[in-house]
């Protein structure tokens, strides 16, 4: 987010790093998305090693923390998937810290966020939505077919009602991405936006009035840390819901 940048859009701009690069004729440069990307799992790999190296009895902060994030992630899939749940639990818990520390490293100053790209996001529901179809595939073979056929409907709207349930299965990925992408691409253009009314305000005397932008920015900012961490949970709890699917085929 940085201040500097004319367009409030500028702070998304993929950018490469150390010149670009191409394969095939496609584009593989390292950029500053990927860049951040690694930075985000050495943190994440970080606070995870740091919270657990002692595993004492009476937790410290770090190991708080790490503790409290994998009983977050436990009882989420034991409520909404099952004992069967737990096997998954690693899978749906990178999901999860990857989302969120993605999300609150963004807003960090002159930090990127890669959640605010769509190609990313949509690389992460697309990965949830393949894996858990496969699920379904590999636990219920052909039967599976039968989730897109909703119980007690009679004959007559099947033909109506099974395009319907297939159309909001394969939309799934795209409601996933577009939640994450749009929350995290409008809450930084916002904050852009507050922001440049603070130093000209500031600077034409009228300090007074600058103030109202800043508390402004606090507020936002406050906002935004509650919704880097619930559109965390919201794709990690959405992920539990597809996987129950996929597992159980409740409809």
């Amino acid at each position: 987010m940085a201040a500097e940048h004319e367009s409030p859009l500028e702070q998304f701009k993929i950018e490469p790093i150390g010149g670009e690069m191409h394969l095939f004729g496609y584009n593989v440069s390292f950029n500053n998305s990927a860049l951040w990307m690694l930075i985000v799992i050495g943190v994440i790999t970080a606070v995870m090693l740091f919270g657990m190296r002692r595993q004492a009895i009476v937790p410290g902060r770090g190991q708080a923390l790490v503790e409290f994030m994998h009983d977050f992630i436990a009882n989420m899939l034991k409520e909404n998937v099952g004992p069967e749940g737990k096997k998954y639990f690693p899978w749906v818990f990178s999901i999860f810290v990857f989302v969120l520390f993605s999300n609150l490293i963004g807003l960090l100053p002159h930090a990127f966020t890669v959640t605010s790209h769509i190609i990313v996001t949509f690389a992460l529901a697309l990965m949830v939505f393949v894996t858990v179809t496969v699920i379904g595939f590999v636990r219920h073979g052909f039967h599976f077919l039968s989730f897109f056929v909703p119980k007690g409907a009679p004959a007559w709207l099947l033909p109506l009602m099974i395009p319907i349930e297939v159309i909001s299965y394969f939309i799934r990925p795209l409601s996933l991405s577009i939640r994450l992408f749009a929350n995290m691409v409008a809450g930084h253009v916002m904050l852009f936006v507050l922001g440049s009314f603070v130093v000209p305000l500031g600077l034409a005397g009228l300090y007074v009035s600058g103030l109202i932008p800043l508390a402004a920015i606090v507020a936002i900012i406050g906002l935004e840390l509650l919704i880097a961490c619930l559109q965390a949970y919201v794709f990690a709890i959405l992920t539990c819901i597809y996987l129950n699917d996929a597992i159980h085929m409740h409809h």
